[in-house]
């Protein structure tokens, strides 16, 4: 389980990031007056993160009202999934120590 919450930190971090750069963007959008791009292409990307953040924005709106999900999971059902997301992780690193075992053979078979 420790691998799993590794994992997910190390994805948190990538994302919490991420989300930095985003938010930047987005602020710049808003910043921006519509239908000029003093900024060149920058200016469309930022736009474009202003549009997208603006239906996120909906989307979770509708999602705590209740909206546009067919699908509610008990604690249940979602220990069940988090326990296939594990057993698929532990399936790939085992994969991955195998590859890596194949390499350090390989590597070891090279003149130096």
């Amino acid at each position: 389980m420790k691998n799993i919450i590794e994992l997910l930190a190390a994805w948190a971090l990538i994302h919490e990031s991420a989300d930095e750069g985003w938010k930047s963007a987005v602020k710049r959008g808003r910043d921006q007056t519509p239908g000029t791009m003093r900024d060149g292409p920058e200016a469309f990307v930022e736009g474009l993160a202003v549009l997208v953040d603006e239906e996120k924005e909906r989307l979770k709106q509708r999602l705590a009202e209740g909206g546009d999900s067919d699908e509610t999971f008990n604690q249940d059902e979602v220990g069940e999934r988090i326990d296939q997301l594990a057993f698929e992780i532990a399936e790939l690193r085992g994969r991955l120590e195998s590859l890596q075992a194949s390499i350090d053979g390989l590597a070891q078979r090279l003149p130096d």
